[in-house]
């Protein structure tokens, strides 16, 4: 049956445009894009009224705890948990207990993905073994079995001569590796940028210099190398000069930076607020406008989730025992939509950001409103208000750090492959049918 959303404000983020049209799906895929009224109405037809239909969003960097931590993140929760934040693609983090470092554990997530998610949901595989930076992986194998891109995710493999081994490798196979740049022994125990703030708090800091030291020291092996690389998140403004340099200079170089970096500062862990602990920790208001900038300008290319769940007793310590990392599949729309609010970038370079650039990046047919690409559609209402209450979320982790914050932009429906996962005006938590 072919399906056509009209009166729509369409967004698309490759022509960089936005104008009100229709969409028509049928089988899975866009089939017309048409500006102003429909073309050869036909299937069902759903008035939007005005409301936002934009590519549903390609989330790069979702931990889910399966296998090790069910009781963190399901594969069953962090899908809905996506269908209702607009995210039509999850690809996953390899940092589970085990690691995704075999063929074996990666065909066990697969398999789960497949039974449990709602979403497309694809993996990523650790880089070494045990993400511990010794040996590693057979990347030939796990491409094979379906691992998207390679990661040790936060754990920084120190040993350069490893590193530059796998990035030859994962180059001869045309793999992806991302990596965390920081210099491990300068940002050892830090949970807090560096700066009068902390000092104040009495937290050990650590200098925004390690990111900038940890990115160079990447960006000459990629030189030598000639690997695809991602750096996972750029955080402050001291390493948009060699980043904007390793791309002035041709090398297949590409950063992302994680929603919360985008939306607040270090001064919101005046209360020692565990939620607020990020991995790398919240930086001055000074590189969140710079990197907002840099969003908006493509020099950092990707915006994510991050999505981090910890349960209540891993937050539920002080400052500095309390593990790191936030949710956000069900935030990442709403705190995007401030820096559209606050008038610092249009809603195309944001969906740039969330959904085009990442799909570019691995290569997939998503993240476009063009007909042929796959009908992974987020509707959305960017004016609608409310006050997030992590009560509500679905996740099993609620350690949001927006709960009680005043919101603007609430997601109505999501598409995957024409279906309808999500509905806000069905039971809440239940996907449309």
């Amino acid at each position: 049956m072919t399906l056509t959303f009209t009166n729509a404000t369409l967004i698309d983020p490759d022509a960089g445009t936005e104008f009100t049209g229709s969409v028509s799906v049928s089988e899975g895929k866009i089939t017309a894009v048409t500006e102003g009224g429909i073309a050869n109405p036909k299937g069902r037809i759903i008035d939007c009224g005005g409301k936002y239909i934009a590519p549903g969003i390609v989330d790069l960097g979702v931990k889910v705890c399966e296998p090790g931590e069910r009781h963190k993140e399901s594969y069953r929760s962090a899908g809905l948990a996506a269908a209702k934040g607009g995210v039509t693609t999850m690809v996953t983090r390899p940092d589970t207990s085990p690691s995704i470092d075999n063929p074996e554990t990666l065909e066990f997530v697969t398999r789960r993905a497949n039974e449990a998610a709602p979403v497309n949901v694809l993996p990523m595989a650790a880089l070494t073994k045990g993400r511990i930076g010794r040996e590693m992986t057979e990347i030939g194998f796990l491409m094979d079995a379906g691992a998207v891109a390679f990661t040790d995710c936060d754990h920084v493999i120190t040993d350069t001569r490893v590193f530059s081994r796998a990035l030859s490798y994962a180059r001869s196979l045309g793999a992806l590796v991302i990596a965390h740049p920081q210099e491990p022994i300068l940002s050892r125990g830090g949970v807090a940028t560096s700066g009068k703030f902390a000092s104040l708090r009495g937290l050990p800091a650590v200098s925004p210099m390690a990111e900038r030291m940890g990115l160079d020291r990447d960006i000459a092996l990629i030189e030598m190398t000639g690997a695809k690389y991602h750096a996972d998140q750029i955080t402050t403004a001291r390493a948009l000069p060699p980043l904007a340099r390793a791309k002035a200079n041709g090398l297949d170089v590409t950063a992302g930076i994680g929603i919360h970096h985008l939306t607040l500062n270090a001064l919101d862990v005046a209360n020692y607020r565990t939620f607020f602990k990020l991995k790398p920790p919240l930086r001055d208001e000074d590189d969140r406008v710079a990197m907002v900038e840099a969003v908006a300008s493509g020099l950092i290319d990707i915006v994510c989730s991050m999505h981090t769940p910890q349960d209540e007793e891993s937050k539920r310590l002080p400052f500095e025992e309390a593990a790191s990392g936030a949710v956000g599949l069900e935030t990442l729309l709403p705190a995007a939509l401030r820096l559209w609010h606050a008038e610092m970038i249009t809603l195309p370079q944001l969906w740039r950001a969330l959904s085009f650039n990442p799909a570019q990046r691995l290569g997939l047919p998503s993240g476009r409103l063009t007909p042929g690409a796959p009908a992974d559609l987020v509707m959305f209402d960017p004016h609608s208000p409310f006050v997030m209450d992590r009560a509500t979320l679905l996740s099993k982790s609620r350690n949001t750090p927006f709960d009680g914050v005043r919101m603007q932009g609430k997601v109505l429906s999501t598409y995957v492959a024409g279906n309808c996962v999500y509905d806000a005006n069905a039971k809440e938590g239940v996907p449309c049918r």
